[in-house]
């Protein structure tokens, strides 16, 4: 699939210390940035967690509540088929903001499992309480993210985006579950579940995305997810080409600490790791002008065609996968 990286989330409730040591040991080839899921309540904590586990942050599956399709996902209103339940709070706000502080204060990444709207609050009322302590730009050098962040307002997005908290996002949830007749809309209601997943609500608002597939979640395939984000479910709230291309490149590896501004990138001087696809016929998105279709599609311009990635259309297929210049994958 042209993967040459992952981010792993392990932690103590998912496989323990001794899975998360054997995958770092393990020579494949892809890069693996590792986040430990365990709360903590000190910088000196903070710092010692990091050096047992060698994580890149401790974030990733810190559970805040659970997910929708388990009617364990964290609301403030009750589930629409489980009038009686508003799901599950696994970290309250002062464990959320303790954690924040200290790993702020050790200028380590943190982050959680977000989904629920009142899971979202409780982070975001939390992040607020660090920004009055530390300053913006302290939070905002230390990458925080957040996983799925399905249900988030556009006051929670403007905040987020000023904070520069990293939205780690799953396009091909809305693909499987998005829509008035799916989970979403069976969980939540039709009116809700259209709320869900906003992906340009919070690009527009600056929050940096990066997308994933939360694999075996969802299938291991880039350019499914950029077609999921590009024909979202609900009209408004999917992106363009162009930006759910970044997302899941230049966008994860900034995600994953790597904010030289190359990295991800094909340009002279940057990490040779890139794949090469059979991709069929190649498209610009612009503007529906005359003008700038013409300019854009002359090589000049220097604008990217990316595949024509319709429903209809079949993805591309993986020729070869380089990483820092060594194949990792040749289709024979």
């Amino acid at each position: 699939h042209g993967i040459v990286a992952v981010h792993e989330c392990g932690g103590p409730d998912i496989g323990g210390l001794d899975d998360w040591q054997a995958l770092h040991a393990l020579e494949h080839g892809v890069e693996v940035t590792g986040y430990w899921g365990e709360a903590v309540q000190t910088a000196e904590q903070a710092r010692a967690l990091i050096a047992a586990t060698g994580a890149a942050g401790l974030a990733g599956d810190l559970f805040v509540d659970g997910a929708l399709g388990s009617r364990t996902a964290w609301l403030h209103e009750p589930y629409a088929d489980a009038p009686h339940s508003c799901g599950n709070s696994y970290l309250d706000t002062d464990a959320i903001t303790a954690h924040l502080l200290a790993c702020t204060e050790a200028g380590v990444t943190a982050g959680f499992h977000v989904i629920g709207d009142a899971a979202v609050a409780a982070v975001t009322d939390a992040l607020r309480l660090v920004v009055d302590r530390f300053g913006g730009p302290a939070v905002a050098r230390c990458g925080h993210r957040l996983e799925h962040l399905e249900m988030v307002s556009p006051e929670q997005a403007a905040d987020l985006g000023a904070w520069g908290v990293i939205g780690s996002v799953q396009p091909n949830f809305d693909a499987y579950w998005g829509g008035p007749d799916r989970m979403y809309a069976q969980r939540l209601g039709v009116s809700r579940a259209a709320a869900l997943n906003p992906f340009a609500l919070l690009a527009s608002q600056g929050v940096p995305l990066a997308f994933g597939s939360d694999s075996p979640v969802t299938g291991l395939n880039p350019w499914a997810g950029v077609r999921a984000a590009i024909h979202h479910r609900t009209p408004g709230s999917g992106v363009s080409a162009r930006a759910a291309f970044s997302a899941a490149t230049r966008g994860a590896w900034r995600a994953g600490g790597k904010r030289d501004g190359m990295t991800g990138t094909l340009v002279p001087g940057a990490p040779a790791s890139y794949a090469i696809w059979d991709a069929g016929e190649l498209a610009v998105a612009t503007p529906a002008t005359e003008k700038a279709e013409r300019w854009s599609t002359d090589p000049r311009s220097r604008v990217p065609a990316l595949p024509q990635l319709t429903d209809e259309a079949e993805l591309p297929r993986c020729l070869r996968t380089v990483h820092r210049g060594t194949v990792l994958f040749e289709d024979r």
